[in-house]
């Protein structure tokens, strides 16, 4: 894959193609850096949306770090009359931003299963000429999608980004109301929660939506690799200065816990890692899993740290057994010794290692200038085209939205997945 350019930080970079989004006001400085980059408080948005709970059904926040040795916390949010996942996860570098993630987590399923916005039943060619209609050449499909251009299915109106302007998308592709039957027309998109954000402003969801597309990209192109390409893409270790990565780090090594990272950093050039850790020696009376976590933030730091409180927090996961959305196969399938060897042979793979300061990063003072980079870099990859559609309820405030920006690649491992022209072009130059 092409090698990103270094972006430039703060106020000196230009804002021609990812100006600002329109109808999110003034510049908003980030008061809270500590792990991740927030408008404000874990404490302060705990304090404010806590209170919410019991009008979303959500029942409890149970801490579970205390099952696992890691030390990282880890929260599991309980919702049992949820329209998809009646359990949410949540991790942080301590318990109230675990909580915070994994309540917001959980906000946001509870918004897009209810969506109230006005909706239209009709074809794509009953609506490409009269409204602006998405691409949809160029959106995830299903291995089993019957879509064509009369089906009727319904539509939901979106704001692309840059402009503001409207613009309509599946339905399929914004809500996760999983109950049956479904709407008329499903199963011809990929179904997912990706791209599904909230925040504590409009542009902090934004940003996080938007990041979390990318880093499924970004993920399926690294896995779309041989296995030469991948392990060039290997982080040195050692390279890592932040305080808060190498806290992580170390608390992995302290439980005898082995790590590797991959830089999944795609075109876009967002930095992305891949986390994997696994248990330094098997102990088949006590077979823990070895996991796998993914970020993706402007900073480089973010992301790391993202990626490796991810992989923590699905071990954390399995081990509770909390998942509904997990079944029985899954489980024997991480427990058995011949997938920790496979996995620990990955992990001891070893040639040129990519420095840490080496990966593109941006270390901005706004939101407004980390949703502009964004936007900047996405067009540079000729993704001209990013949706959102804002889910925020009126009577609870919370900024919730759903990213969608087609030509990204869906997760490679989602049932269902087919490989679109991205990773088409990742394949054909691997062959070259």
């Amino acid at each position: 894959m092409k090698e990103p350019s270094r972006p430039k930080s703060g106020g000196a970079r230009k804002r021609a193609a990812g100006s600002p989004p329109r109808g999110t006001g003034p510049a908003l400085s980030k008061r809270h850096r500590a792990g991740t980059h927030r408008l404000v408080s874990p404490e302060e948005t705990l304090e404010r949306v806590r209170p919410l709970m019991p009008v979303m059904g959500i029942t409890r926040i149970a801490n579970i770090s205390g099952l696992d040795c890691l030390g990282i916390p880890t929260v599991m949010v309980c919702r049992p009359n949820s329209r998809s996942l009646a359990v949410s996860q949540g991790k942080g570098l301590d318990l109230v931003s675990a909580k915070v993630s994994g309540l917001m987590e959980s906000i946001e399923m509870y918004h897009a299963e209810r969506i109230t916005l006005p909706l239209k039943l009709a074809s794509y060619n009953e609506l490409r000429f009269t409204l602006p209609v998405v691409d949809v050449t160029r959106l995830p499909r299903l291995s089993s999608s019957s879509y064509h251009d009369n089906l009727r299915l319904l539509w939901i109106e979106g704001r692309e980004l840059r402009h503001g302007t409207p613009v309509w998308l599946p339905f399929e592709l914004v809500h996760v109301n999983f109950t049956l039957p479904l709407p008329a027309g499903s199963g011809s998109f990929f179904m997912s929660s990706n791209g599904l954000s909230s925040g504590n402003h409009l542009l902090e969801a934004i940003s996080h939506g938007i990041c979390e597309v990318v880093e499924r990209d970004a993920t399926t192109l690294w896995n779309a690799l041989d296995d030469e390409g991948r392990y060039r893409t290997r982080l040195d270790l050692a390279t890592v200065d932040d305080p808060n990565c190498r806290e992580v780090m170390a608390r992995f090594e302290r439980a005898g816990v082995e790590l590797a990272v991959w830089e999944s950093t795609s075109d876009i050039g967002l930095p992305c890692f891949i986390c994997t850790i696994a248990e330094r020696e098997l102990d088949p009376l006590r077979p823990l899993y070895p996991t796998t976590g993914m970020g993706c933030h402007p900073s480089r730091e973010v992301a790391l740290l993202r990626a490796l409180t991810e992989a923590a927090q699905a071990r954390v996961t399995l081990i509770s057994g909390s998942r509904d959305d997990l079944g029985r196969s899954r489980y024997q399938s991480t427990q058995d010794e011949a997938y920790w060897l496979r996995t620990r042979a990955l992990m001891g793979a070893r040639g040129p290692m990519r420095r840490f300061q080496d990966v593109p990063s941006l270390e901005s003072e706004t939101l407004e200038e980390d949703v502009t980079f964004e936007l900047e870099r996405l067009n540079a990859a000729g993704l001209e085209q990013v949706v959102v559609v804002d889910l925020t309820r009126p009577e609870f405030g919370i900024p919730v939205v759903r990213v969608v920006i087609p030509g990204l690649e869906s997760l490679h491992d989602a049932p269902g997945y087919v490989r679109g022209p991205r990773a088409d072009k990742v394949l054909r130059e691997r062959r070259s």
